[in-house]
């Protein structure tokens, strides 16, 4: 009888500690990624005070923004709003336009075209174009293939307009894409990525738009549209909506389980993609490389994109300072729209720096 009872006690503290252990082990809503629901009613909040941020640092965070010309501002930890705050007469409901920004949804797109197998981002873009959509030579033009347009390594003439003609501002007609160098020899930010949204409607037999909405923006409940200005396509939405692609983007291309985009083609997105612009994937911008180039210039600048943001953050830079920071290393996202901070500018500006130094005051 003792025997029973000594293997008894001995059992029922073998299960006791195994579910001890098995707690300790349990991650805790708190901890898990979140994702709102598609239709959107409610979003998951998470205080400063929880994850033991200095509040007293989001007051001079605010006032740089309001000063800044921001329209909206939102930071997500783990998938859960931190701070959502809005200015300068802008409202959660309002749409704003993410310029440059949106590049990164036309990445995000060809991806998605790869991945149900309707392009091939190495072939060359005139088997879904057609020859002619320059006005290279062939043999230069059969070089170019969507992975440069996704690279900015396309080798046309990113300087080329007419002075007196405004219209020939961001042209993407075969007169205006001239030949500058061979297909991969030479980054240089321009417009002409803008032809894969072509290359995608001609691969999947849908237009831009309807494919759009259907693989992208109504999976993760996004809303907002495209529209053209002079001869670019821009995207506009809710701050929220922009926040939600952000999420997608921390999460490998994975939205509360379903994988939109394949993860192997977002690392590849998000790392860099060519030899000569360190800074750059397939149309995503990236910190924390020894070197960069910028808009407009062919200049080599020494050093980190954004010195004071986390090294491996990668981020959606959009003219006039729309901007996404993607941080995995602290599962963050943040959301900055509005008008220009200090003067116009393509992507990258001051304005990164110096809110970025504000934004590490919260969690440093």
């Amino acid at each position: 009888m003792r025997n029973i009872i000594a293997c008894l006690a001995l059992l029922n503290l073998l299960l006791s500690c195994n579910s001890d252990s098995d707690s300790a082990n349990t991650t805790t809503p708190e901890e898990t990624m979140y994702f709102p629901p598609t239709s959107e009613t409610t979003w998951e909040t998470k205080s400063l005070n929880s994850l033991n941020w200095n509040e007293t640092a989001v007051a001079p965070l605010l006032t740089y923004l309001n000063d800044k010309h921001t329209k909206s501002f939102i930071l997500l930890v783990n998938g859960r709003i931190v701070m959502e705050n809005y200015f300068n007469g802008q409202t959660a409901s309002d749409n704003w336009y993410w310029a440059s920004a949106g590049k990164t949804l036309t990445s995000t797109l060809t991806g998605i075209a790869q991945q149900e197998g309707l392009l091939n981002i190495n072939n060359k873009v005139s088997d879904y174009l057609g020859t002619g959509w320059t006005s290279v030579p062939l043999a230069k033009e059969n070089l170019i293939t969507c992975k440069h347009l996704l690279t900015m390594t396309s080798g046309l003439d990113d300087a080329y307009n007419d002075s007196s003609d405004p219209t020939t501002d961001d042209c993407v007609l075969p007169d205006c894409l001239m030949y500058k160098s061979d297909a991969g020899t030479r980054w240089a930010y321009d417009n002409v990525y803008v032809k894969l949204q072509d290359v995608v409607a001609n691969a999947s037999g849908q237009n831009w738009n309807t494919y759009f909405n259907t693989r992208l923006r109504d999976k993760i409940g996004m809303n907002g549209n495209w529209i053209t200005v002079n001869n670019n396509s821009v995207y506009t939405s809710t701050a929220r909506s922009m926040a939600r692609f952000g999420l997608l983007a921390l999460n490998k291309g994975n939205w509360n389980g379903t994988q939109i985009v394949s993860s192997g083609y977002f690392d590849q997105a998000a790392t860099t993609s060519q030899s000569i612009n360190l800074a750059y994937g397939y149309l995503w911008w990236l910190n924390g490389k020894a070197n960069y180039h910028l808009p407009q210039t062919q200049l080599q600048f020494s050093g980190s994109l954004i010195p004071s943001a986390p090294s491996d953050m990668y981020c959606a830079l959009g003219k006039n300072d729309q901007k996404i920071y993607i941080i995995p290393s602290k599962k963050m996202v943040i959301i900055r729209m509005g008008d220009t901070a200090d003067g116009a500018n393509m992507a990258l500006s001051d304005f990164d720096e110096v809110l970025w130094q504000k934004i590490k005051a919260l969690y440093e």
